[in-house]
């Protein structure tokens, strides 16, 4: 594997992401961080999870809706740090940039529940249409994501910019590198 940037790697990053259950979001405002731990689903450039009407984690989107989506998975042991290898750990992940809304519509809410739960729960059927009016819905519209497969002490980069970014950053560029070595 390469050390460096790769460009037309977005089904790589979407694989990753359609993998995984569990991501974080990361909020900002005012100067304070939040961070919090969802459950959520990948479409086609889009992340969608559900959670109550009020909170702080609305009250962060209301305030500034970008944000930053983050999973990452462990894709090997954790090597002896005490040994004579040095740290080093084979991991996935994928930073989504983008931003939140807060679905208001009832009937996009719904739609989004139910490819929510096929995506959790397949052999169920679709939700009641009641559920979507007592449950918020929150897409983030991602505008670029990276990504960031480790082997070996070898690595690759990815990225991409979805259609419509204001971004004038080209898709792709080198960016060579090798795994920190914090060991020898």
């Amino acid at each position: 594997m390469e050390n460096g940037l790769a460009g037309g790697d977005r089904g790589e990053m979407e694989r990753i992401l359609n993998e995984e259950t569990l991501g974080y979001v990361g909020l900002c405002s005012d100067g304070e961080p939040y961070v919090i731990p969802v459950n959520y689903v990948y479409t086609d450039g889009t992340i969608v999870f559900h959670g109550s009407f009020t909170g702080k984690k609305n009250d962060f989107i209301r305030a500034n809706p970008r944000t930053c989506f983050v999973v990452g998975r462990q894709a090997g042991e954790v090597r002896d740090h005490a040994g004579a290898t040095s740290c080093h750990i084979d991991n996935d992940s994928v930073i989504c940039y983008g931003t939140a809304r807060l679905v208001e519509n009832v009937e996009e809410r719904w739609a989004a529940l139910n490819v929510f739960n096929r995506r959790f729960h397949p052999e169920t059927d679709g939700i009641a249409r009641e559920r979507a009016e007592k449950c918020c819905v929150v897409e983030i519209r991602i505008t670029e994501m990276t990504g960031r497969v480790e082997r070996d002490r070898s690595y690759r980069r990815m990225r991409h910019v979805f259609a419509g970014d204001d971004s004038d950053t080209p898709a792709a560029e080198e960016m060579g590198g090798s795994a920190v070595d914090c060991g020898d």
